[in-house]
């Protein structure tokens, strides 16, 4: 297992990415139907209002679309501080799982009055379930986050599926219901680890992958487990001093083959999300794309070039954010915010459950 770290090489204020949005354009539920979705379509020369739907008639046979298929953990739970023997602690707390660890600990925001110390016991009982409780123990803490652990390993990860609660992301507003059990996933997920969804790919459905195999399209995966740090603000003002959080990732050999066969016969690589952007990017830091099975820290901001990816299907991403920075680094700064403009003035619908872009690689990104 590798670590994939990188600092940027160029330094940009983050105030470069910020744009204006009203609330009422962030999307708080999603369409009744996935490819419904808007989609805003920028070229080098061109800017084309399209639907989802459409994707089919704007690729070509040959081309590979290469996803995400990480499935979404339900990762937020309540529960209970167990007291000290001398009656002290207890009190109520918040869990939201960052990631799990390989040795089936679990990597987690704890928020609550006090913050519980290594050796510290908390209860959590299911909301659905009166009867479906676990304990977990404190490990340790990894700054501001904590590693906890149940015994066996494993019974804490089966407890979250089946009775934790979806973290819908801070700007939508509402609680979570049912349905966002079933919506807030993609329809080819796979791999249990992400605690927020790869949100380009919510916009697919199983009607359209088949509308795209017909056209000639082929499919490829990859996994990226989601972290809660992709809501985290930029906290500093220069990209360079912004300290990427670390995210899961797999790159098999047989994606691998698969790009380079795609390639080779002169297809592009069309990559749903900046999720699949960011694993493919990560597994080809060192100048080839070879399989990878580790974490990544990548930071991508312009100026960076991109070895794999060829055309971007993505959400909307919040202002000043590191998604923003690395869509700009994609296609281009002055390109990307004209097209954000564009959206905002023609109504398109922001964020997870949103609509969506179409961006072709600038040149400027193009690999040496």
């Amino acid at each position: 297992m590798s670590t994939n770290s990188t600092t940027p090489a160029h330094a940009h204020s983050v105030a470069d990415f910020a744009y204006e949005l009203p609330d009422e354009l962030i999307a708080q539920e999603p369409l009744a139907e996935r490819s419904a979705s808007r989609l805003l379509v920028v070229g080098e020369d061109r800017v084309e209002h399209r639907q989802v739907s459409d994707l089919p008639s704007l690729l070509q046979p040959g081309d590979r679309l290469v996803v995400n298929d990480t499935r979404v953990v339900p990762a937020r739970l309540f529960g209970e501080k167990a007291r000290a023997s001398d009656g002290s602690g207890g009190g109520r707390i918040e869990f939201m799982l960052e990631r799990f660890l390989p040795n089936g600990e679990a990597l987690a925001r704890l928020r609550s009055s006090k913050s519980p110390k290594p050796g510290a016991r908390l209860t959590f009982q299911s909301q659905r379930d009166a009867a479906a409780v676990i304990e977990v123990t404190v490990i340790r803490r990894e700054g501001e986050l904590f590693v906890v652990a149940s015994d066996p390993a494993e019974a804490f990860a089966r407890f979250l599926d089946a009775h934790g609660e979806v973290p819908l992301p801070p700007y939508i507003t509402r609680a979570p219901t049912d349905d966002d059990l079933e919506r807030y996933q993609t329809v080819y997920a796979e791999h249990a680890g992400a605690v927020a969804a790869p949100t380009a790919g919510l916009h697919v459905d199983d009607a359209l992958l088949e509308r795209l195999e017909a056209k000639g399209i082929t499919l490829s995966r990859v996994t990226l487990h989601v972290g809660a740090g992709t809501f985290q603000p930029v906290r500093v003002e220069n990209t360079r001093e912004h300290v990427m959080h670390a995210e899961r990732i797999v790159v098999s050999a047989r994606t691998v083959e698969e790009i380079e066969a795609t390639r080779a016969a002169g297809g592009r690589i069309v990559a749903l999300g900046t999720t699949t952007v960011r694993a493919l990017e990560s597994a080809a830091a060192g100048g080839t794309l070879q399989a990878f099975d580790g974490e990544t820290r990548l930071f991508i901001t312009p100026g960076v070039r991109f070895e794999v990816v060829d055309l971007l299907l993505t959400n909307f991403h919040l202002p000043e954010s590191t998604l923003l920075m690395l869509v700009s680094a994609f296609a281009g700064t002055d390109r990307v915010l004209a097209a954000y403009r564009d959206a905002v003035h023609e109504r398109y619908r922001f964020f997870s459950y949103g609509d969506a872009m179409l961006l072709t690689r600038s040149t400027d990104a193009e690999p040496k």
